[in-house]
């Protein structure tokens, strides 16, 4: 019996740190000003629970129960090495002078600690490999090793970023803040480019052996909901609704041998329809705004997708416009590419062949394997074999993703 209540408790200690665990930490960043000593703090007070609760009880706050009893280890952990250097006694008596005067967080100071960590992370002085790296650690929580093995990056590389970004914050005294009204649009455009690249090696892997790695389009997913809680902007909603729209189809995007399906060819009766329903609805509030950006038009023309029963029954006219209009907003050859698709759709390949010859020709796109796949799906459907194969082939000799990979390989054997 007794071993029974021990193991239902620590499970509880267990969803508390799942739930619990990242807010947390977000509020001891800004109370001790430092990533690493906030990690220990919140690793310590969750080692004092761990003890104190089997025969306290679980607080009617946990969260505030942490933040409090980690403030206090990390003041204690300082007083304790001030006796090797000065400085850090006076380090602990700053920090508690300047949390004395409120020792229980109120939940809308915690909420406003997550968003300050969120643009203290993805700040522009940050290199984007860094500003990814310490969201996915700092905001997700991911190990540093998840981190590696996610973008198959050396584990001494991750941790060289996280610990370089930390430094960058510190020395340059980067402010745990939200940005003003003035420079909050350019700092919330770095927040959402990060989310959406973790996203988007989550939903289509740039190399190895998966197609998808549901760890990182979860997390962003998360990101982007927690976003959508703490800032109301257009944008943040078209960005959510983009991911929940294009995580709908997952299932559908693989055979059951694991194989790459092609959006006309999926099963459109796998597709998430909850997600699908979130998905369009946060598209109509970000449209009812007149505020609309990049995220939310790549949103709207996902729902297009999500709404037509069949590729036939697409309203091809309808998302040529909406890439036109985004063209305009955000220009890029990926853009172009994609609008060229979609006229290949609405008006035959001959069209969109023209266009991509363009783009390849001024060598815009001229190692993206996409590009390729795409001019030699239309060479296909003109029955033009021998250029078709051999846009097939540039296509297999720059991509990196073995499903990919796998699916150039019989359309190639197909010809």
């Amino acid at each position: 019996m007794f071993e029974n209540s021990n193991e239902a408790l620590r499970e509880q200690i267990e969803a508390i740190y799942r739930s619990e665990s990242r807010r947390v930490l977000a509020t001891l960043i800004r109370l001790l000003g430092d990533f690493d000593l906030a990690e220990d703090a919140l690793h310590d007070a969750f080692i004092a629970a761990l003890k104190q609760w089997p025969g306290d009880g679980i607080p009617a706050n946990p969260r505030s129960w942490l933040i409090s009893t980690g403030r206090f280890k990390a003041i204690d952990k300082l007083r304790r090495r001030s006796r090797f250097d000065e400085s850090l006694k006076m380090l602990a008596e700053q920090i508690e002078t300047k949390t004395a005067k409120r020792q229980e967080p109120q939940a809308e100071d915690i909420a406003d600690d997550q968003l300050r960590l969120i643009f203290t992370c993805c700040h522009p002085a940050l290199s984007l490999d860094a500003r990814v790296a310490l969201t996915l650690r700092a905001v997700c929580g991911l190990t540093t090793e998840e981190i590696a093995h996610a973008y198959l990056t050396p584990l001494p590389t991750v941790a060289q970023r996280i610990v370089r970004a930390k430094a960058k914050i510190r020395d340059a005294h980067i402010p745990y803040q939200v940005p003003s009204q003035t420079d909050l649009p350019e700092r919330l455009d770095a927040v959402l480019q990060v989310i959406y690249l973790v996203f988007n090696e989550g939903y289509l892997a740039s190399s190895g052996g998966e197609l998808t790695r549901t760890d990182l389009s979860g997390e962003a997913i998360r990101l982007g909901r927690l976003l959508v809680e703490l800032t109301a902007e257009p944008e943040v909603m078209g960005l959510l609704a983009l991911m929940l729209l294009n995580e709908s189809r997952r299932l559908a995007r693989t055979s059951p041998e694991g194989d790459l399906v092609l959006l006309a060819d999926q099963d459109r009766t796998l597709w998430d329809q909850d997600l699908i329903a979130q998905g369009l609805a946060l598209v109509d509030w970000a449209f009812a705004s007149q505020r609309i950006g990049p995220y939310t038009l790549q949103a709207a023309i996902s729902a297009l997708h999500a709404k037509a029963a069949s590729v036939d029954e697409t309203d091809w006219g309808e998302i040529v416009g909406l890439y036109n209009l985004l063209l305009r907003i955000a220009p890029s050859p990926v853009v172009e590419l994609n609008r060229a698709v979609a006229i290949a759709m609405r008006d035959g390949p001959s069209a969109g062949l023209t266009l991509i010859d363009a783009i390849l020709e001024r060598g815009d796109l001229a190692d993206y394997h996409l590009a390729h796949a795409a001019r030699a799906d239309l060479y296909r459907r003109l029955g033009r074999r021998e250029q078709a194969k051999a846009a097939y082939r540039r296509a297999l000799s720059l991509t990196q993703q073995e499903q990919e990979r796998r699916f150039l390989e019989k359309r190639l054997g197909e010809l």
